[in-house]
């Protein structure tokens, strides 16, 4: 990719004012670090509150009196049966049932969905949206907003200090506070966490004050990335691509048992398919032995030497104070304790097939 076509952060001369080191992500220049470093980063979000710029990530509005009937046939979920504000993890997939995004979609009113789509399917998600509308009384609209995480368990506080009240804000909800922004309480860092949309001069406002609480960091994304895979989540493009399906990626609790019986969402028949035969692969923690992390790409044998699968998401996990990854194995071999070796540049390093999440989760479900 030339410098020409990359994508710039509304927020960069902020990040930039703060010492940000800037790296390529899915077409974006993004703050990979701030002067803290990766470490103090990721345990300041696990003890205090992170925050973090997601604008590259979308914001699609999907209204009209058809749109619940076409979330349902787009997406592995009853649109119709979402409470107005809650929010549910789900997927587009292809006719073969693999992942083309992995999505959270909030019910706003009767007739209007929220879906926030990653950075480097937004524009893949649009157009795929766009193309089922046409059959559906419905339409898309990509929202021009700045986004904002902050995660951690001091991220209420930090947002209350700020004039943000988040108290009737339930996990997996979102709601529109004010007029053009959109909050909802989620996390991809297993802590508790909310994500903000909001107009370019309100979200300079609200970084202002939040910059101003010693609680409150900025986070990169090498950070996110080791929050996220520390508690087991997944990475689109990494650990969940087009040729994956939900059965083999373990995401199936993702798919209500009434759809995964009789739902007519694209791909439907496939999954169902692949559900009854059982996967070849399967998505698994592991935990190498030592301290030399195993990084994606990394391929994975048995102890006789043979394939047994390969290493997807990969790095040393801060809070759990050891090497961290997931990958992909063999049915038979995805079980907790099996022991593999992955070739680290023609070094056999033993690692074990490790429960997930590495750390609890935190969410604030009560």
């Amino acid at each position: 990719m030339t410098g020409d076509d990359t994508k710039h952060l509304p927020l960069e001369d902020l990040h930039a004012a703060a010492g940000a080191r800037f790296g390529a992500f899915a077409g974006w220049s993004m703050p990979l670090t701030y002067p803290a470093g990766v470490m103090k980063e990721h345990l300041h979000t696990r003890e205090h509150a992170g925050l973090f710029d997601i604008s590259h990530m979308r914001l699609f509005e999907v209204s009209g009196p058809g749109a619940a009937a076409l979330v349902t046939r787009a997406c592995p979920l009853d649109a119709g049966a979402l409470a107005i504000s809650q929010s549910k993890y789900t997927f587009f997939l292809k006719e073969a049932a693999g992942i083309i995004d992995d999505l959270i979609i909030t019910r706003l009113g009767g007739e209007r969905f929220m879906v926030v789509a990653n950075a480097g399917n937004a524009a893949t998600d649009e157009k795929h949206l766009r193309a089922l509308a046409a059959d559906f009384d419905a339409k898309v609209d990509a929202l021009d907003r700045v986004f904002l995480a902050i995660q951690g368990p001091e991220a209420w506080a930090a947002l209350f200090r700020a004039g943000i009240e988040t108290g009737s804000l339930l996990f997996m909800h979102g709601i529109e506070p004010r007029e053009n922004w959109f909050m909802s309480r989620s996390g991809y860092t297993g802590e508790d966490g909310f994500e903000i949309g909001l107009p370019e001069a309100d979200a300079r406002n609200l970084v202002a004050k939040l910059l101003e609480d010693e609680r409150v960091l900025w986070i990169g994304l090498a950070a996110r990335d080791s929050l996220r895979l520390e508690a087991g989540l997944c990475l689109h493009g990494q650990d969940i691509t087009p040729e994956i399906d939900p059965v083999s990626a373990g995401l199936m609790w993702a798919v209500p048992k009434e759809i995964r019986a009789a739902g007519s969402f694209i791909g439907a028949d496939a999954l169902r398919a692949i559900a009854a035969r059982g996967p070849a692969h399967k998505r698994v923690g592991l935990k190498p032995e030592g301290r030399q992390p195993v990084r994606a790409g990394a391929a994975l044998f048995d102890a006789d030497g043979n394939p047994a699968g390969h290493v997807t998401s990969g790095g040393f996990g801060p809070s759990a104070a050891h090497p961290v990854a997931m990958g992909y194995v063999q049915t038979a071999l995805a079980l907790s304790g099996t022991r593999l070796f992955a070739d680290v540049r023609g070094t056999k390093i033993p690692i074990d097939i490790n429960p997930l999440p590495f750390t609890p989760h935190r969410y604030r479900k009560g």
